[in-house]
Formats: structure tokens, sequence, C-alpha cells
């Protein structure tokens, strides 16, 4: 089968995954491409919507305090996040610790930058930057119910980025671009829509990691038939350079869910089932030293470039 990203056809692999976060068990085959790596869905489901059943997105938002002394303090602190100036923003931070913005400090972004968040849902991200003073914030998501509008000035829309135009600062894929079929047309797009000096963050679980190495099929990160690219750095590298950007740093952002969730599929316990730890910890086959050790092994595996999560920071080629 040919690969979709790198278009090579000889000596790629097929496995088969289960669809294991409801625990319907469904097979799905996917290819890992031997040229560059990627792991893709060979056919994506016609019925794929129904496997985004229950609350796999998320349309409750969470409401911002509307007390006006603790208001602007979170708007100083979140502000010192995002951009690290301001000392008072500094003390808060360290008073009322929040790693929500930590992956936007290397862009340094002011309160104008023109931001899209992609595949956001309700938008919650958007709203808490919202928070911090930014003024141009849009999310694009096709799978709402209906365009969203809030009285701080975040707007999300019912459509694919690429029926968004302007000129942007920074579009964001949190762990969403592994749910887009048109990989290359999308960022193709996303190039052609930020301005020079812009920025597109692209954060996904990746197959350069332990996790797809060690447990294979069973990596709860996989999540048949949901995700159809798992990207490789390479694959994701020659993605951006085909779509006319290039990746500027990769930072891995894994956590315990790569080994708790992976175990459990193991054991064949879904995600959402009974005994799940994202359901009833208590219930699960793992203790409090477990989740422990779970933690310091994810940041051994982020520091040594193994985790598997990351983030990707690309920008425009020259």
């Amino acid at each position: 089968m040919k690969c979709t990203i790198c278009g090579n056809v000889s000596n790629n692999a097929l496995f088969e995954a289960q669809e294991m976060m409801y625990g319907k068990h469904e097979k799905f085959t996917y290819i890992l491409c031997a040229e560059c790596g990627c792991l893709q869905i060979s056919d994506i489901p016609d019925n794929i919507h129904e496997y985004y059943a229950g609350q796999y997105y998320s349309y409750q938002q969470k409401e911002v305090t509307r007390h006006p002394i603790r208001q602007r303090m979170m708007k100083i602190r979140n502000r010192h996040a995002i951009s690290g100036q301001g000392k008072i923003g500094g003390w808060l931070l360290r008073a009322f610790p929040t790693d929500a913005f930590q992956f936007l400090r290397p862009l340094k972004l002011k309160s104008d930058s023109s931001v899209i968040d992609v595949g956001c849902g309700a938008g919650t991200l958007l709203k808490l930057l919202a928070s911090s003073g930014m003024t141009h914030l849009l999310g694009a998501d096709p799978f709402i119910a209906q365009e969203l509008s809030y009285d701080d000035g975040v707007k999300v829309l019912k459509k694919p980025i690429t029926g968004v135009s302007g000129a942007h600062d920074l579009i964001m894929f949190n762990h969403s671009f592994e749910h887009i079929p048109n990989q290359l047309e999308t960022l193709q797009h996303v190039a052609g829509i930020l301005k020079p000096s812009g920025h597109c963050i692209v954060r996904i679980p990746t197959v350069s990691s332990y996790a797809w190495k060690h447990y294979g099929v069973n990596w709860v990160q996989l999540d048949a038939p949901r995700h159809f690219f798992l990207h490789s750095v390479d694959s994701l590298n020659r993605l951006a350079r085909d779509a006319g950007m290039v990746v500027d740093q990769v930072v891995y952002d894994s956590t315990d869910f790569q080994f708790w969730g992976s175990e459990q599929y193991l054991k064949g316990i879904p995600l959402r089932g009974k005994n799940s730890y994202a359901v009833d910890p208590a219930a699960s086959p793992f203790s409090e030293d477990d989740i422990a050790e779970f933690k310091r092994r994810a940041r051994e595996l982020n520091h040594d470039h193994q985790g598997d999560q990351a983030i990707f920071y690309l920008r425009p080629a020259p």
C-alpha cells in the first residue's frame, strides 16, 4: 500500500489495531511507511462520526471567574505565562501555577496577535487566552453543532481551517491534526494564511517514541480509528517541507497516560471502561505509586526525545 505522506510503496508494514476507547474491539488496518515512518489508517470508515460519540468533544465551557480582583490577577498571571513579561505576573504565576500556556512562551505573542485554534471544540483554550488580554482569537471546528460567539470576543466557526482566510500570527493544532484526512492540503492552506513571521503549532502523538516501539497496536494514543495519521519526526518534517514550511523545533510533552492507558489496553480494559483509571482510579489496576512511576518515566522519556507526544513548531519557509 502507498504512503500518503511520501508516496513510498516498498516494504510498508501492515498492522491491525482495535477500537479501544469505547471497547468496540473493531479492527482497522494501519500502514507503517518504511521510508518516512508515518503510521496511517488504510481506509477511513464511512461512519467515522459514530466513533466520536459521548463526551469525546467537550462543549461544556468552564466559566471564567467574575470576581473583578481575582479576574485582574489571573489576567496579569496569564499574560506573564504567555509572554514572560512583568514582575507581578511572574510572582502570581509562582503563587498560582499553570502550565496551560507553557508551549506558547517561545512565540512571544502580543495582545493583538491573531490566533486560530483548529479543532478547538467549545474554545476552552481560546477563552483562557482571552482572559490574558488577547483580542484577536478565532476557532475553527467543523464538528461543533453550531457557530459559537462569546462575550469576550472569542468566536468558533463551524468549518475546517481550509475555509478560513486572512493573515495570522499563529495557527494551532492541539491534538487535532491527527484527525485530519487531507494533511498536505491543510498545511499548504495554513502556510498561505500565515504572516511571513507567523508560526504553526502542531501538537500530536508520535511514533518516534518508546510507547509505539514497546506497546505496538496496544499503544493508547494510536486510538483507532479516530487517529488517521501518527507521524514520525521525519514524516512531519517531510510534510512541512512539501507544504512550504519548516520545522523549527520539536518539544516532547508526553505524560503518564502513555503508560497506564497502554497497560490497560494490554489487559483489555477500554479507556471508558468502569475500571479504567480515567473513569475510576480506585477501581483501576494501578496504585498511586504506579502512577508516580509512570510520571517519572514520562519525564525521562521527554528528556530523551522518546515521549509519545510532541509539539512541532513550524513557520513558513523563507
